[in-house]
């Protein structure tokens, strides 16, 4: 007689501990028993064993709606392919971002409709307007806002101004929310741009040099006296930087709410070679840095510093990454994919434990977003399982599940790759193809730590 739906044998990855001839079971969608040695009957038994078992990942940033061609249906698919099992999208939607209820409502059916696995959603507000329309977001279901201290684009991308994002954050903090911060200082950000280019200066290393560390300092300091001066739970999107980290910690160590987050690529490539070599296909905001602020990154990444990694995944086609003016270009690029495999083989390379991938991977994020059901391979837990094959893997985008068949880690050897994806005990990805049917995923509420009705939020 089965006891369980599904086993999967390998080795297996908890919250605190490697189970070298391990197995996870699942009954009805959730985890029911991780255990050693021989395991329990089960109406599915895989035999992974030399294989990783983890959680699936949770990717904090990813931006599907802002390339206007990929959309949360098509990214799903990328992400279980990619062993994501839940991707949390940013508001910044072309051509309207998610800035009041019924643009979340929207968004949310269709995520639920197209989805292969789990979404969780950012809010942001109206930089005019928009406060009012947070206790409806919070009521609705984000799972964090996201603001900007920098005008990307007026309508879809709009910077935040210090007063306005000082109301929202006390506002928010109530609900127990994080309110999520692109650091990138304004004023500076222009004038560097602006003096580069009348210099005729916009190659391939320029982008760099108008965001030096201090732009990005800068800002980061402000989100967390921000923070400071509201108690809402503070956090920096994507610092790239060692003294970004190191601000963060003297904030957490006084007692505030800061948080920090780093995106892959900023662990895994390096100005000096891949820029080098690469030019507008590795612009992203902010710059890749050189080599050794790579290696100062990694020291924060040992030390449990980050509260997780992300991709900051957007699909620009090529069209917009081919500018011989760096400024020209568009910023970001595809990441869903890549995510898990390469921080994965970033911490190999560095002898960091995969317990540690595991949380900046899983448990992290998810706590981040106060997902209860996701992250861990825990009893009671959604079943999202990953099994990744060890080896020796050149990635290639030719067959990628994402909008776009390009990516800066292509070529690049990766120590795992992805052979099977799991979504509530359901395989989606098989290591070649997605199995599961648009629609199975579903979005992903945060359990609020101190919930208040919408009318009392922001009173």
């Amino acid at each position: 007689m089965s006891d369980f739906d599904l086993v999967v044998r390998g080795k297996v990855v908890t919250t605190d501990r490697i189970i070298d001839n391990g197995y996870v079971a699942t009954l009805d969608g959730k985890i029911a028993l991780v255990g050693e040695g021989q395991p329990p009957g089960a109406h599915d038994m895989q035999d992974c064993r030399g294989c990783w078992i983890v959680p699936g990942a949770v990717d904090g940033q990813t931006h599907t709606g802002s390339a206007n061609h990929e959309w949360l249906g098509q990214a799903s698919r990328a992400a279980a392919a990619g062993g994501v099992t839940t991707l949390v999208d940013m508001p910044y939607d072309e051509p309207e971002p998610v800035w009041n209820s019924q643009r979340f409502y929207q968004k949310a059916a269709q995520a639920n409709s197209d989805c292969h696995i789990d979404i969780g959603l950012y809010a942001t507000i109206r930089p005019q307007d928009g406060l009012d329309e947070i206790p409806g977001l919070i009521e609705a279901g984000a799972c964090a806002f996201k603001f900007s201290t920098f005008e990307a684009n007026a309508l879809r991308f709009p910077r935040i101004t210090d007063d306005v994002l000082y109301e929202a954050m006390r506002r928010i903090a109530p609900s127990g929310l994080a309110c999520g911060v692109h650091n990138q200082d304004q004023e500076m950000t222009l004038t560097n741009i602006a003096r580069l280019k009348a210099a005729g200066d916009t190659g391939w290393d320029a982008f760099g040099r108008a965001h030096p560390p201090l732009l990005e300092n800068l800002a980061t300091a402000r989100v967390y006296e921000l923070g400071a001066a509201t108690g809402a739970r503070a956090h920096v999107v994507h610092i790239s930087l060692s003294r970004g980290f190191e601000l963060c910690n003297l904030y957490r160590n006084a007692g505030f709410k800061a948080s920090a987050e780093t995106c892959v690529q900023y662990l895994m490539l390096n100005e000096e070679e891949h820029v080098r070599r690469l030019g507008a296909k590795t612009k992203h905001y902010p710059p890749i840095r050189p080599q050794a602020e790579v290696d100062k990154l990694w020291t924060h990444i040992a030390a449990g510093d980050c509260d997780f990694v992300s991709s900051d995944h957007v699909s620009w086609g090529l069209d917009r990454k081919g500018d011989p003016d760096i400024f020209k270009n568009a910023s970001g690029g595809p990441g869903l994919e890549t995510l898990v495999p390469a921080l994965w083989t970033g911490c190999l390379e560095r002898g960091i434990s995969p317990l540690m991938a595991v949380r900046l991977l899983c448990q992290g994020p998810a706590d981040f977003f106060l997902m209860q059901a996701k992250g861990a391979l825990t009893a009671g837990k959604d079943a999202d399982i990953v099994v990744l094959e060890p080896g020796s893997f050149i990635y290639d985008p030719a067959n990628s599940q994402a909008a776009v068949n390009w990516s800066s880690f292509e070529g690049r050897n990766f120590a795992v790759r992805v052979a099977a994806t799991y979504l509530r005990g359901e395989l989606a990805w098989d290591g070649q193809s997605i199995v599961n049917q648009a629609g199975k995923g579903r979005l992903q509420k945060p359990r609020l730590r101190a919930y208040q009705s919408a009318s009392e939020v922001g009173v």
